[in-house]
């Protein structure tokens, strides 16, 4: 069996290293694998097979909607009402408008579903602020990028979509898990500007001049369609009232509605939304069918049951298998972008584990967050790509600044380790309501 484990590792290397697309090397390292070790297995009924059940399963109908309300979303002036409706609230805080990229990070990514499109959507306009304000450049920019992760952590989740099918978890209480995670890493960020800031004041610039409460009430009306947005999504899915799909569907409807509304979306900047969801949606199917072939073809043969045997051999604890797979995970963000990483690992560390006994639902998650570090770890995080591209900064200065909020999600990470009962509350509260 380590004959095969050796030649998976040596296929997917050699398919792809050399630049072939993720799904079709996927599939390639499938199909040499059954033919070098099940000669005798119709490989080609198998992957067509595999190809209908993947893509036509009624959850994953969701991921299309969902990207097509951020690509729409990301045509409209959402970033700009962030601003203006959240900084009169934050001006007196300690770490005053630093707070408002977490912020607003944290309201788009509950309407958006992408780390990238969240870290681009509000890097564009709070990174140029806060910077002509004189915030410190190292603390704007690691907040950005710390932030802008809570777009895969946040419901809803193109990549809690992905996870759900793959391990047949229950989509929606996927996103009931993420919204606990999602608030305290956002209230961690916040605690750690406000505690920088504290330390050193000239860190957030001279103080703006205080608002009233009227100001600050007429500021909220900027808000008010992005959080009935919110409110409309999340809420229809969580009070039972609207399925995944149907949600994304008036997730649509209505960010359309504010691009109109806002007279910022045309027919042709819709037919173009339409078109990068569609591009984006043929990548994320083709990834996904490699995945699910390449999971079943090594099913047939036995190995992931043969690495979790030699892995349960080596008598580690669930805690230090947590702290392995963090290692694991850390190493492999470094060289490969986030979808990756999950679709060609789940199949191998799901087992592992639930032999652990942590659950699917909990490992939707911590697999969510540390898809997260591989976003803001170089040279492949694509976050920092994006931050490189709003400021124009090193990739070297991005990642130094990434720092701290990298250490935040790396012990969160080992927090709900310790206490794998966080994930679970949100999901059990409103299973009792």
């Amino acid at each position: 069996m380590s004959k095969v484990a050796f030649s998976l590792l040596g296929l997917m290397g050699l398919f792809l290293g050399t630049g072939v697309w993720i799904g079709l090397g996927l599939i390639a390292a499938a199909v040499s694998l059954l033919m070098l070790y099940r000669p005798t297995m119709p490989f080609e009924k198998l992957l067509a097979q595999q190809t209908f059940n993947t893509l036509s399963s009624p959850e994953l109908l969701a991921l299309p909607l969902f990207i097509l309300m951020a690509e729409v979303l990301f045509r409209t002036r959402i970033a700009e009402a962030l601003f203006t409706g959240l900084s009169p609230w934050l001006r007196r805080v300690p770490g005053r408008l630093g707070h408002l990229t977490v912020m607003g990070c944290t309201l788009f990514a509950s309407v958006c579903g992408s780390s990238a499109a969240t870290t681009a959507m509000v890097g564009r306009i709070t990174a140029k602020e806060l910077l002509d304000r004189g915030y410190d450049r190292d603390l704007v920019i690691g907040s950005l990028a710390g932030a802008g992760t809570l777009g895969f952590l946040i419901p809803p989740s193109t990549i809690m979509i992905i996870y759900g099918v793959m391990a047949e978890e229950s989509i929606v209480r996927l996103f009931m898990a993420g919204i606990l995670p999602g608030a305290m890493i956002a209230a961690a960020y916040m605690g750690y500007i406000a505690i920088r800031a504290w330390l050193n004041p000239d860190l957030v610039g001279k103080a703006p001049p205080p608002t009233s409460l009227r100001e600050k009430l007429a500021a909220l009306r900027d808000l008010g369609p992005l959080l009935i947005l919110i409110f409309v999504v999340i809420g229809s899915m969580y009070g039972g009232i609207a399925s995944p799909t149907e949600a994304a569907a008036v997730g649509v409807a209505g960010a359309i509605g504010i691009g109109f509304w806002q007279r910022t979306l045309n027919f042709p900047g819709l037919l173009a939304a339409a078109r990068s969801a569609a591009d984006s949606c043929a990548m994320i199917g083709l990834i996904m069918l490699g995945a699910m072939f390449l999971s079943t073809a090594i099913g047939y043969l036995g190995l992931p049951r043969y690495i979790a045997s030699t892995i349960d051999g080596w008598g580690l604890s669930p805690f230090v298998l947590i702290l392995v797979l963090l290692v694991f995970y850390i190493i492999l963000g470094m060289v490969m972008e986030g979808l990756g990483i999950i679709v060609m690992t789940l199949p191998i560390t799901l087992p592992l584990i639930e032999a652990a006994g942590y659950s699917k639902l909990w490992f939707g998650i911590f697999m969510v967050i540390v898809i997260e570090m591989a976003q803001i770890s170089p040279p492949v995080g694509f976050n920092l790509t994006v931050i490189q591209r709003l400021t124009g900064d090193s990739m070297g200065r991005i990642t130094r600044a990434t720092v701290p909020f990298f250490t935040i999600l790396a012990l969160f990470v080992l927090l709900i380790g310790v206490f794998p009962g966080i994930i679970d509350i949100v999901p059990n509260m409103m299973a009792g309501r």
